[in-house]
């Protein structure tokens, strides 16, 4: 990414796995709640939230997710200012297609001249001549809406075009879109949410596999019910392990482009996540947890 060279210093679980020319530790770090409550404003804890970001960096973590909708501008200059200037083997994936209001919601802005606003915000903050990686988010809070991507995404391939974004991909999107992508440019990654509770997406996830496309994974613990929250919990304990824990190292062993960005604000929590999808789970362990996502 930049002029400086670093080497990892730990291991990280999962392996690597790569974003077109980039490669990428399965385990990575989504910065989303190092900004303020309801991902809006500065964190509470300035100095806490660069601490988080560099001791990602010392624990080996080289893909960050972040996005200009974060604070808004929030968690992309707390980026820049942990960790630039930034060493090469460092990919920074961030998102354009819907800004913050006042209420806090999350508003569609996907017409072409607010994606070029977006990008040039997104370089601008951090600090970055052209983005790694450009994920076009869909949809909506509630999650994907059917419709065609073409306008939008071709107004991000002409900008990937002018030299501002290596690579591209989509977040919050269905399959019928994810296909229409890549009739349009080549994608490197789908970004949507899914989890042990949630796996409506198993069968894109196959397909992506085959294709060597990433899937990324949010929300590990996001929409699940009281009894799959138990089911999980008693798992957890047998294992002597956190549910989170559980969560992360499960998906690890769903398929191998699956790409990890669990968020934190807190050092210690985020430890414990890079400890926790290291868990070894049993075929046994693992058909357990595959009866949650059936119930």
């Amino acid at each position: 990414m930049s002029e400086t060279e670093n080497t990892p210093s730990t291991s990280l679980p999962g392996g690597t796995w790569a974003l077109g020319d980039l490669t990428v530790p399965r385990f990575g770090y989504g910065a989303m709640q190092l900004a303020g409550p309801g991902v809006m404003g500065p964190p509470a804890d300035h100095d806490g939230a660069l601490a988080v970001l560099r001791e990602a960096a010392a624990l080996g973590i080289t893909h960050i997710d972040t996005a200009g909708a974060y604070g808004p501008r929030v968690t992309n200059r707390l980026i820049r200012e942990a960790l630039h200037p930034y060493p090469a083997s460092l990919h920074l994936v961030t998102k354009v297609g819907a800004v913050r209001d006042q209420q806090g919601g999350w508003p569609p802005a996907r017409e072409p001249e607010d994606l070029r606003r977006a990008v040039h915000e997104n370089l601008e903050d951090l600090g970055l001549d052209a983005l790694d990686v450009v994920n076009l988010r869909l949809g909506d809070a509630q999650g994907p809406r059917p419709g065609s991507l073409a306008a939008p995404f071709e107004a991000l391939v002409e900008l990937q075009q002018q030299g501002l974004i290596r690579h591209l991909g989509v977040s919050n999107a269905t399959a019928e879109q994810v296909a229409e992508a890549q009739t349009i440019a080549p994608i490197v990654c789908v970004q949507n949410a899914y989890n042990l509770a949630h796996r409506q997406d198993d069968e894109l996830i196959d397909e992506l596999a085959g294709k060597g496309i990433a899937y990324v994974p949010f929300f590990p613990l996001g929409g699940f019910t009281p009894l799959q929250s138990t089911a999980l919990s008693a798992v957890a304990t047998r294992l002597d392990a956190t549910p989170m824990s559980v969560a992360l190292a499960w998906l690890l062993r769903r398929s191998p482009n699956v790409l990890l960005i669990p968020g934190t604000s807190s050092v210690a929590h985020l430890r414990e996540n890079v400890a926790g999808a290291g868990l070894p789970l049993s075929d046994e362990d693992l058909a357990e947890l595959d009866r949650i996502g059936d119930g």
